[in-house]
């Protein structure tokens, strides 16, 4: 099952942007959730994640201080709201669980940080 992220758009550097992804609930319900991305050239890297009690989450030091991820359990749902966005931010940003499954990778969703 293909989990698919949304709200990703162009914004200029120094604005925010929220991503959002919804799961079926006996995929977000047992698993730690994750926010990956993937610029042009470059691996695909996790950004953030979040344990399945929502109680810890993890940021990679690029973002750490700028993104926020957060779950929603009443609606199966995880969300990234970044802030403070830079040009090296553009990507192709996708979520699934953590560690990642192959199955559930969708097309994910395009984040542009340009002036």
């Amino acid at each position: 099952v293909q989990l698919q992220a949304s709200g990703g758009g162009l914004v200029q550097p120094g604005g925010s942007l929220r991503l959002s992804c919804t799961a079926s609930a006996h995929i977000f319900q047992v698993n730690n959730m994750g926010w990956y991305r993937q610029a042009p050239g470059k691996q695909r890297e996790l950004v953030a994640s979040i344990w399945k009690d929502g109680k810890n989450t993890y940021y990679a030091g690029s973002v750490k201080g700028r993104f926020t991820i957060s779950r929603d359990s009443a609606k199966n749902s995880v969300s990234l709201q970044m802030n403070s966005l830079k040009p090296e931010d553009t990507a192709v940003y996708y979520c699934n669980v953590q560690p990642p499954r192959a199955p559930h990778w969708g097309q994910g969703t395009q984040v542009t940080v340009s002036s």
